[in-house]
């Protein structure tokens, strides 16, 4: 609880997010993240987090032109600003996960 405490006051926030509303899920602005319990207490990391588009999860691809999230069809760039973004997102959270000893 205390993990999940310092997460919601670092500006993350839980979400549904189809097909994973069984897992727990946080996002902060456009990117979210799947977490799953760790035995023992805590939780970590299912995946790499990622930038949501349309509400969902996305996977960052590489094309000829660069990367981009994709999302069914619908494609959003990878820029170097939402690519640095993701970076903090992903090192904010995974920082919280592992500041707390498992009890």
């Amino acid at each position: 609880m205390k993990m999940l405490e310092r997460a919601f006051m670092a500006g993350f926030q839980p979400v549904a997010i189809p097909p994973y509303e069984s897992a727990l899920c946080v996002r902060r602005g456009e990117f979210a993240a799947l977490l799953a319990p760790i035995p023992g207490g805590g939780l970590r990391l299912m995946a790499p987090p990622t930038l949501l588009v349309d509400g969902n999860l996305s996977v960052k691809l590489k094309r000829r032109d660069g990367e981009v999230f994709v999302w069914k069809k619908r494609e959003v760039l990878a820029t170097e600003e939402r690519l640095e973004e993701l970076a903090e997102f992903r090192d904010e959270l995974t920082t919280i996960l592992e500041e707390l000893p498992l009890q």
